[in-house]
């Protein structure tokens, strides 16, 4: 922002404002641990504001027994609290919609991490608190630092209590007004001993768990670093809504500023040492010059600064120093860490220098300048293909040079004044081609040449007219102007276009990685990518299990480009460092430099998804530049596809063991049940003929003989059951083929079916259908056990039907009664192994394996089965239906 245009307020921080308006307030009072006064503290101050004419309501509020509390409540008045029945229990619980009717102008809510009784709208406290604000109610609260959601882990390392009911962040973040209720830890435990807090058994065992005066030490630190956050976020927040410039000294705050430079990570240590030592926030900044040179990725510098703590943020600017104050402002930062960097002889003498600039212009921080790291490069790599940086002060001259031998050649036709016109190709062409400053001097080159060899008086250096004076100034500037700006315009170009180009790359390997396929084809694409990228043969690594007695997983190649591409076991041995410390390693790294080939890992949020190993065709510095931009993009995208394929293959065993054990259980369960039933009638019946069999009379032997001999083949048919789905679900059923008479079949098994049960099936031929080529063994078996689950199910008045259809190609068979039916949630379930429907009030009786088996049989046979429910206007009957192809 430059000094004559006026501040304006952040659009972001009058965003935070518009949508406050309309909603209630919030008001926590936090503390470090129980017991130090935080709702004595709310109703103190509610009083006040009760006393002073303001509407306040207790919606809750614990007291714990503590006569302190309840003395802090005193004329304040009190919500009635809601009955919530559960379990035979009557539950007392805060009454959301009696506030909501209430609508007090301060409604006081205690304890803000509280778990809702069963039941309740919301099953948290604060979500109550964040539907009263978006009613427009102002809420005061309680909570302890410990419940929130962020510091939970932290709390139970420290304390060793793992703390059950947790605020998120967002909700103390989102509070319009924090206020820390803090006392000394001496004094807290003091109040504990003398049974303020708790009763004198629960203060006894507190005092040697909880309440130890190192936890609360910690704890009171935790509140008072959250509360100081806060409050810092307050100020800044404040300063961008009020556009006033930065920075504020009221905290440090702390901003290392990124470049593409050796350098950058060591700034970025430094700054955190720096932050460290004032016990300040971390920024990272890097600004991304649209006009400047493509340099090496700063990627590395701030990943590494987020692994260290800080916030990192990238941001496009023409002026460097411009945009870094402006950000600095913003944040109100109080210190900047730069580091010295290799400006240009030119700069350097001129005090251009990004340092010099920023001693003049941040008078209102602190500047750190860091040195460059020992045994930095003195020039960074030219990036592969780029022309050497001395080419353009050879082509320049040349350029030059033939826009003078065009002007010899029209000399004489062209006027002298139109030849300079000619000179300004050479000089657009230096610009674009090698940047401004060669376009600068292929423009004094020019202006020379012009004067010396076409303006009068020719072959000296001497001006003649007036005209001549105008033409060669405006000349100047033209030339000038065009070197400039069309320099700057053609690295735009280049940079963009590079840029495009890896887009559009990564956009394409994108869409592979997203198509169909198993882990071995994308890790087949990730190698041909990372290949491509550097110019090399690569392989990609995956890593198993470490064997017994070893602590590290072991890579292995699993993908290669060309195929025949293997790292050496020097190689490997950087592989197997690079896995173990998920960093990378081998050529162009830190540790193992000498080998062939480069690892760099693949790292997600649950651990390392893999290797990719480069071999790259150049020198180690290779990977710099835009390359290494799209190498570190491929790396983020396949560890996130690699992950993704992990988890659907967890997903997949995970709904194969969900499913073999749902049929373990069904298995057992009919097990115990369908085999019982049989086994105690046959029981029972023997029993009674071997110990009364000569006093009974001959007619009551044989019906025990008879229900013995039915109980017999009930059980045989359960078992047969058994085997025939053991046969399905293993693909062991091998059909024959032959013309089958369906009209014939269908006629033999409901007669079949009338004698078992003793009734009658009503047969629906219509059009003798054609014959199709069937299994006939098998397409009894299915008919029979329609049959039989049909005049099952209808009842011993219900009435069963067997119809014969033609529809299109295909045959169909379709077994229809007027039974209960089948619920709708079950339709797509009957054909499952075991599965029984519930019909109204009761399970449908049977084994549930009649249509799982009918399912398998017939697609055995190439036909499909479904089931339709209701069929009649009542909502009652079920219709299977089975179609098979035609002949």
């Amino acid at each position: 922002m430059s000094a004559a245009e006026p501040a304006r307020p952040n659009p972001d921080a009058l965003l935070a404002l518009a949508r406050r308006e309309g909603r209630g307030r919030l008001k926590v009072f936090l503390g470090a641990a129980p017991g130090v006064g935080k709702t004595v503290e709310m109703l103190t101050e509610a009083r006040r504001r009760h006393a002073g004419g303001a509407d306040v309501l207790i919606g809750i509020v614990e007291t714990h027994g503590r006569a302190e509390t309840q003395a802090a409540i005193g004329d304040l008045p009190i919500q009635q609290r809601a009955r919530i029945d559960y379990r035979g229990q009557a539950l007392e619980e805060f009454d959301l919609d009696g506030s909501l009717a209430r609508r007090p102008q301060i409604l006081l809510l205690d304890e803000l991490a509280h778990t809702n009784a069963p039941g309740s709208r919301h099953p948290k406290r604060w979500q109550d608190v964040e539907e009263l604000r978006e009613a427009g109610i102002e809420v005061w609260t309680t909570m302890n630092v410990q419940h929130l959601e962020s510091l939970s882990e932290a709390v139970a390392r420290i304390t060793g209590v793992r703390v059950a009911e947790t605020v998120p962040d967002r909700v103390l973040a989102d509070a319009d007004a924090v206020e820390l209720i803090d006392i000394p830890p001496a004094e807290l435990i003091e109040r504990m001993r003398q049974g303020r807090i708790y009763r004198p058994d629960q203060a006894s065992r507190a005092l040697k768990g909880f309440f130890k005066e190192g936890n609360l030490a910690a704890l009171r630190e935790m509140a008072l670093r959250r509360t100081a956050e806060r409050v810092d976020a307050d100020v800044t927040g404040y300063m961008r809504a009020n556009a006033i410039a930065g920075p504020w000294p009221a905290g440090d705050r702390v901003m290392a500023l990124i470049g593409a430079d050796p350098s950058a990570e060591t700034v970025v240590r430094e700054a955190r040492r720096v932050a460290n030592t004032l016990k300040a926030p971390l920024l990272a900044l890097h600004v991304e010059q649209p006009t400047a040179d493509p340099s090496p990725d700063p990627g590395g510098a701030l990943r590494l600064a987020e692994r260290l703590g800080a916030e990192t943020e990238t941001v496009a600017a023409a002026d460097l120093p411009t945009a870094i104050l402006r950000e600095a402002r913003a944040r109100n930062v109080t210190h900047l860490v730069i580091g010295r960097g290799r400006p240009g002889w030119w700069r350097r003498l001129t005090g251009r220098t990004l340092s010099a600039t920023l001693v003049r212009q941040a008078t209102d921080f602190t500047l750190h300048l860091v040195p460059e790291p020992a045994g930095a490069p003195r020039r960074l790599p030219p990036e592969r293909g780029a022309l050497p940086p001395w080419s353009g002060w050879i082509a320049t001259p040349i350029l030059v040079a033939l826009a003078t031998a065009v002007g010899l050649a029209v000399d004489g036709v062209v006027p002298e004044g139109a030849l300079g016109m000619v000179y300004l190709v050479p000089i657009v062409a230096a610009a674009v081609g090698f940047g401004p400053v060669q376009g600068s001097f292929a423009a004094a080159l020019s202006f020379l040449s012009w004067n010396y060899l076409f303006l009068p008086p020719r072959y000296t250096l001497t001006i003649a007219g007036p005209q001549d004076v105008v033409g060669v100034v405006v000349f100047a500037l033209v030339a000038l102007l065009l070197a400039g700006t069309t320099g700057g315009l053609g690295r735009s170009v280049r940079t963009a276009r590079a840029r495009m180009l890896g887009l559009r790359r990564l956009v394409e390997f994108s869409r592979r990685l997203g198509a169909p396929g198993d882990k071995g084809d994308l890790v087949l694409a990730i190698a041909e990518e990372a290949s491509r990228i550097a110019g090399g043969p690569a392989c990609v690594l995956l890593l198993l299990p470490p064997l017994l007695g070893e602590s590290a997983p072991e890579p292995v190649v699993r993908a290669a480009v060309p195929i025949d591409a293997e790292p050496d076991d020097a190689s490997m041995a950087a592989a197997r460092w690079a896995a173990a410390n998920r960093r990378p390693a081998g050529r162009g790294t830190d540790t193992l430099p000498s080998a062939a080939w480069q690892f760099r890992p693949m790292r997600t949020a649950r651990g390392l998804a893999g290797l990719v190993g480069l071999r790259p065709a150049d020198r180690p510095g290779a990977l710099d530049g835009e390359a290494d931009r799209a190498l570190d993009a491929l790396l983020d995208q396949a560890a996130v596809a690699l992950e993704r394929a992990d988890l659907m293959e967890e997903r997949a065993r995970g709904e194969a063991r969900a499913e073999t054990e749902a049929l373990r259980l069904a298995l057992l369960t009919s097990l115990g049940h369908d085999l019982k039933t049989p086994l105690t009638s046959i029981r029972g019946a023997i029993a009674t003929l071997r110990t009364s069999g000569p006093a009974l009379s001959e007619a009551t032997r044989a019906d025990l003989l008879a229900t013995a001999e039915e109980e017999t083949e009930r059980l045989s048919r359960w078992i047969a059951n058994i085997l025939d789905i053991v046969r399905i679900e293993n693909r062991q059923i091998a059909p024959k083929s032959e013309v089958v008479d369906l009209a014939e079949a269908a006629e033999t098994a409901a007669a079949r079916a009338s004698r078992t049960h003793d009734r009658e099936v009503d047969l629906d031929f219509g059009p003798r259908p054609t014959a199709p080529r069937l299994d006939p063994a098998l397409l009894d078996q299915v008919l029979a056990n329609l049959l039989d689950n049909a005049l099952k199910f209808s009842g011993p008045n219900g009435r069963v039907a067997l119809r014969l259809t033609r529809e299109g190609p295909e045959v169909a068979i379709a077994v229809e009664d007027d039974g209960p039916g089948i619920p709708r949630e079950d339709l797509h379930r009957v054909f499952d192994p075991f599965f029984r429907a519930t019909r109204t009030d009761r399970v449908a009786a049977g084994s549930g394996l009649g249509l799982a088996i009918c399912r398998g049989l017939v697609q055995a046979m190439g036909g499909r089965i479904a089931a339709e429910s209701p069929v009649m206007p009542d909502g009652r009957g079920t219709r299977i239906v089975v179609r098979f192809p035609g002949a």
